[in-house]
């Protein structure tokens, strides 16, 4: 159990470090926003079991296939969230900092932050669920330690 919350806890915390600032990045830029959206579009609706194969055939070992696959699966509802709550910004207040001279760096922590906040957290409650889903198919597959393991070793073992 504790190996499986190690690993939800570094994914989860690894999809928060890169997602959310990236969707900040994505949501500001036109060009960046349509660079990057048909390619979350392409691979936010591939299966959790799917990155699996990946991860093992990219890193040759068990563990970091398995933290690959719930990272992967765990950023696309930050992204996700935090880039709708980009888009439901008012233009109002995206013009009264323009009006004040405000810095990019102002307008990022001081009109965007605050206006996105509240979807950006439904993003993180949804992606730690997201999680915890992952890391029970990823360690069935995988083998070894953690929750996964342990319930597919149970079921194996007719002790349900």
């Amino acid at each position: 159990m504790l190996t499986s919350l190690k690993r939800v806890g570094l994914c989860f915390g690894l999809a928060a470090l890169i997602g959310i600032p990236s969707v900040f990045i994505i949501g500001r830029f036109v060009f960046v926003n349509k660079m990057f959206s048909p390619i979350i579009s392409l691979l936010r609706p591939v299966s959790p079991l799917a990155w699996q194969p990946l991860g093992l055939l990219l890193f040759k070992a068990a563990n970091p296939a398995a933290i690959w696959a719930i990272f992967i699966c765990s950023i696309w509802p930050m992204i996700i969230n935090t880039a709708v709550g980009m888009t439901r910004v008012p233009q109002d207040y995206l013009n009264v900092a323009r009006v004040l001279n405000f810095s990019e760096w102002k307008v990022m922590t001081k009109v965007l932050f605050p206006a996105v906040l509240p979807y950006m957290l439904t993003g993180v409650r949804l992606s730690i669920s997201t999680a915890w889903l992952v890391i029970v198919a990823a360690e069935m597959l995988t083998g070894g330690t953690g929750i996964g393991f342990w319930v597919w070793d149970a079921w194996n073992n007719l002790k349900v």
